[in-house]
Parts: C-alpha cells; sequence; structure tokens
C-alpha cells in the first residue's frame, strides 16, 4: 500500500500518535464511561483535560505567569478584530506590517475601529520578501504593532522577532507556533488558528499580557473581550472541548519528541532538504527571497505551468495529497509542519526528481 503524505496548508496534518491515541480513548476516555465530546466542559474531567493542556502549553513556550492563555472559537479571523477591540485602550491608531494575504486581512479589520498605519509593506516586491528595517515607520504613539511572522500563502517568514520599543507587539502565529522555541516577552499578544500546528480546526489559542486585557471598546460584546475569557478560565461559554483535548494531546507529544528545541531542528532539516531541491534544479523554483523563506510552507513553480495538472495528478498517484498551490499565487505548495515526517518530504523530494527526469 502507498504511504499518504499531506502537505495541505490548513486543516492540516496532525501526528499518527496522536490520532491513533484518540482512536483508542474515543469511546471512553480513561474509564469514565464517556467519551471526550459528551463531557460537560465544568465536569472535572474535562477540567483535568484543559488544565493539563494549558500547563503543557505554558511548559512549551515558556509562558510566565504574566500572560493569560486562552482557548477560544472564531479562528485566527476573529482576531483581526479582538485585537484592536481589546488594544487600542484609548488610543487611535496601530500600526501594522503588511507581507501578504493575511496581513491584509487583519489591516482591512482593524480599519473598522481605528487609524491603520501600514508601517512598512512589502506588496511592490509581490509579498515575496519581507520589508526591510529601516524601511519601516512606526509610531511610537501607536497603541500596538501587529505583523504576521509566516504568510501561509506566499511562503514569507520572519526569522527574527522585530523590535517595537515600548509599544506591544502583536502577532498571527498561526502557521508557525510551537515549530521552534519563542521568547513570549518580547509579545503583548500571541494568536493562532489551531489547524496547522496545534490540533483541529475550530480552536483558536491566545496567549495575552495581562495588563494588555480588561480596557476594551465601548460596545465590545462580552465574547471579545480578552478579560472576560481569562475570568472564566476560557469558558465564557461552551469551548471547543474536543479540539482542545486534542490540541493537549499534541502538546504531550511535542513533549516526547524533545520539546521545541527539538522540533527547530528537525524542522529546520525538512525545509533545508526540499529548497535545496527546488535550488538544485532549473526545472523547479521559488518565488520568495531566500532570506525570508518559510520552514513550514513552501511554495514553488515548475518551469512549465502546462505540466501543473500532470504533476498534480501524478503527485497524488504516489501518495503526495494537496500539493495544489493557493488559487492567488498559483504553482505549488508544500506545508510541512511539526507532524510531517522527514520520510514525507524525502518522498516529495524523491517524486519530484523523477518527474523532473521524465517530462523535464
Amino acid at each position: 500500500m502507498t504511504e499518504l503524505y499531506n502537505f495541505s496548508a490548513g486543516p492540516a496534518v496532525l501526528p499518527a500518535e496522536v490520532l491513533r491515541r484518540a482512536r483508542d480513548e474515543l469511546l471512553d476516555w480513561h474509564g469514565s464511561g464517556m467519551s471526550v465530546m459528551e463531557m460537560s466542559h465544568r465536569g472535572k474531567e474535562f477540567v483535568s483535560i484543559a488544565e493539563q493542556a494549558e500547563a503543557d502549553f505554558r511548559e512549551l513556550l515558556g509562558i510566565s505567569a504574566e500572560y493569560h492563555v486562552l482557548f477560544l472559537q472564531g479562528g485566527a479571523t476573529s482576531q483581526f478584530a479582538m485585537v484592536p477591540m481589546n488594544l487600542l485602550r484609548g488610543k487611535p491608531q496601530a500600526d501594522y506590517i503588511n507581507t501578504g494575504a493575511w496581513s491584509k486581512k487583519a489591516i482591512a479589520e482593524a480599519r473598522r475601529y481605528c487609524t491603520v498605519n501600514v508601517a512598512a509593506t512589502s506588496e511592490a516586491s509581490g509579498f515575496t520578501t519581507v520589508p526591510a528595517a529601516d524601511s519601516w515607520q512606526l509610531d511610537a504613539a501607536a497603541a500596538y504593532v501587529h505583523y504576521t511572522p509566516n504568510e501561509t500563502i506566499g511562503g514569507v517568514e520572519f526569522h527574527a522577532i522585530p523590535g517595537t520599543g515600548a509599544v506591544p507587539l502583536v502577532a498571527d502565529m498561526s502557521s508557525t507556533i510551537l515549530s521552534r522555541p519563542l521568547d513570549v516577552s518580547r509579545f503583548g499578544v500571541i494568536y493562532a488558528g489551531a489547524q496547522k500546528n496545534i490540533g483541529p480546526a475550530g480552536l483558536t489559542v491566545v496567549i495575552v499580557r495581562k495588563d494588555l486585557a480588561g480596557a476594551t471598546l465601548d460596545g465590545t460584546p462580552s465574547m471579545y473581550d480578552y478579560q472576560a475569557h481569562a475570568d472564566s478560565g476560557s469558558m465564557l461559554n461552551t469551548p471547543p472541548t474536543y479540539g482542545w483535548y486534542l490540541a493537549g494531546l499534541v502538546f504531550q507529544w511535542l513533549r516526547e519528541q524533545g520539546g521545541l528545541a527539538a522540533m527547530a531542528e528537525i524542522n529546520r532539516g525538512k525545509a533545508a532538504l526540499l529548497y535545496a531541491a527546488i535550488d538544485g534544479s532549473d526545472f523547479y523554483a521559488s518565488p520568495v527571497d531566500p532570506a525570508y523563506r518559510s520552514w513550514m510552507n513552501v511554495p514553488f513553480t515548475l518551469a512549465d505551468a502546462a505540466l501543473d495538472k500532470d504533476f498534480l495528478e501524478q503527485a497524488g498517484a504516489a501518495g503526495l495529497l494537496n500539493l495544489k498551490g493557493h488559487r492567488s499565487v498559483g504553482g505549488m505548495r508544500a506545508s510541512i509542519y511539526n507532524a510531517m515526517p522527514v520520510a514525507g518530504v524525502n518522498a516529495l523530494v524523491g517524486f519530484m526528481q523523477e518527474f523532473e527526469r521524465t517530462r523535464g
């Protein structure tokens, strides 16, 4: 039987060990007689799951007691509004860095609540790089600075945390969180949709510095108030319990792999392997500035776009799934999140080389 490897950008591959454990616990969690999907979110069984998940998440990222950790719904897209609603705190303006599709969505939503200063943009390059640091026009009076460390669609990634002085830094880390160690203390808010490196779609994790919660815009719904969620232990309403449980299993799996330092070495190696195959060929090309290539999402093109359809069909037959690039970019995209094994990247590279040999 052909081994299958799922390169989807999200919802994305989950660790096989996590899926097997969830399967084994599906009908009866730890002798409780209930599936996690059937539990009261306020019952002792689920509360123990939730508390362990938060503890493991905090340990993995070294999150101090100065931060709330929230397990919410609404996807990262809801955070495009929640961030200004909670962080403007009487200020009229926020700074945003525009490096691609997800940055643009965050900017458009923020403009509903404040004046947005696009302090830097790489739009002129077609979003294939990160704006040079000396081009940024940051405002020291801004309420916060928002950026997207990894653009899932374009495959552009910051490899260092920007300096913003005393202005809180906000990051949409949906497609890069938990892929390597992170100095959380550099941030005011970090948010991430779960469906790439954390768990299934439907869960959103937010890390918010405690002094930035509790002063929302007038008229902000309770469900968009970080402090309200913190006060209720992320149970202001019924949370996405099964997604929270699966995220907890992923956190345990990451600890078993050696933590985020070990994952960083694996992820760096996977990306290097794939980029070497692209750069070592005249048949494939990467559109992204080599200094800002993503470890997680690797877009590439074929020398003849007329071969794209055949490439995808043959890749699928070889067990390499979901390699089609985003409709706004075209070409191919291989998403190689934490759960993608090195064997999957090796299989893709081998297929690419064989396809070039026969069709190049």
